[in-house]
């Protein structure tokens, strides 16, 4: 009994603070990508989710408001572990080339074992339309970065603009809805190696 009320009274700014609490809560935060996922915001219920996470109905109203605040909550949480997906696959390359066909294919990975994602993020353009554009932002800024440490590497050109971090991050957005959400025919490494050479050679024939 006393273990239930410290995890209801851990934290009165709905952040756990106890190994037990900090486990609801992403038990929770799985439970709604799958219900948000399978039954789109509105028709999923607060009921599903506790449900699916096999906690009591109070546990939900010690960590978030409302449904809409764990939508809010689950469109950041995800846009976390798709970064740090990224960045685990990032942590040996030899070039910025290579680097970015690492990070699409830790995308493409993390999309078909989270085929969810791309319901959810499209949703929150609707029913969270700060958390959407956020998510997108923060990954292009992320892109724009990485395009900038290439080019004082040598490995890119100068003069890459935070357009060009928004068309890569295009790309690889619609790779993914394509191979990795509709059908898993080519696998990740082979669409990341396609992208890769766009971002190479392009597309124009040489007439040099």
């Amino acid at each position: 009994m006393a273990t239930e009320y410290s995890e209801h009274i851990e934290s009165k700014d709905k952040q756990p603070r106890t190994a037990r609490g900090l486990k609801t809560k992403r038990k929770l935060l799985d439970a709604a990508a799958l219900e948000f996922g399978e039954k789109g915001f509105h028709e999923a219920s607060i009921t599903g989710i506790t449900q699916r996470a096999g906690t009591a109905l109070g546990s939900f109203y010690t960590y978030f408001d409302s449904k809409d605040e764990l939508f809010s909550a689950l469109v950041r949480d995800m846009s976390s572990r798709v970064k740090s997906h990224a960045a685990s696959a990032m942590t040996e390359w030899q070039d910025a080339l290579e680097r970015e066909k690492l990070a699409l294919e830790a995308f493409m990975t993390f999309a078909r074992e989270h085929k969810e994602i791309y319901r959810i993020i499209d949703e929150a353009e609707f029913v969270d339309p700060e958390s959407y554009r956020s998510h997108y932002e923060e990954t292009a800024k992320r892109i724009h970065e990485r395009l900038e440490e290439g080019s004082a590497a040598g490995d890119f050109r100068g003069g890459l603009e935070e357009a060009h971090a928004w068309a890569i991050m295009g790309m690889n957005v619609f790779l993914g809805l394509r191979y990795g959400i509709w059908s898993e025919e080519k696998s990740a490494v082979q669409i990341a190696e396609i992208a890769s050479d766009i971002l190479a050679r392009g597309i124009a024939t040489d007439k040099d």
